[in-house]
């Protein structure tokens, strides 16, 4: 094993539901049944969201992108039979800002998705992604 390793505890909490708790301390309620927590495979998609939108708005921070917001919205279509995998994903960026460029946004999208992405680097190969970004012109400018 690398040296380079991530530990989590998932507790049982009855029916379908757990408590799981990686390194970093914060607790999420999981759900097989989304009734009292989170889906699994909805974990995924928000794992997803988060890596992406972590590189993205970074990458266009050292662009000097002058973004306000950045909303990511996901649509994941699993397979029909067991064990429905994540077959097709689309993430819609929505980057809000002044003069945003669009090639800065295009160019951000896909650096994560094919260079820093560790979730979708791990989807790769099982679903296909596709991304797409719209860029919403903003009056205010964030400090």
């Amino acid at each position: 094993m690398s040296g380079n390793f991530k530990e989590a505890l998932a507790v049982w909490k009855g029916d379908m539901v757990f408590d799981a708790t990686p390194e970093s301390g914060f607790t999420i309620r999981m759900d097989g049944d989304s009734k009292q927590g989170v889906g699994p495979m909805e974990m995924i998609l928000m794992g997803l969201m988060g890596c992406m939108g972590a590189d993205v708005a970074s990458i266009l921070q050292k662009k000097r992108q002058m973004v306000t917001a950045l909303e990511i919205r996901a649509h994941g279509d699993r397979a029909p039979e067991h064990p429905r995998k994540y077959i097709h994903i689309e993430l819609v960026f929505v980057v809000t800002g002044r003069n945003i460029e669009p090639d800065a946004v295009r160019r951000a999208i896909e650096l994560s998705e094919e260079k820093y992405c560790s979730v979708s680097a791990t989807l790769r190969g099982t679903a296909q992604i596709i991304t797409r970004f719209e860029i919403r012109e903003s009056e205010l400018v964030m400090a």
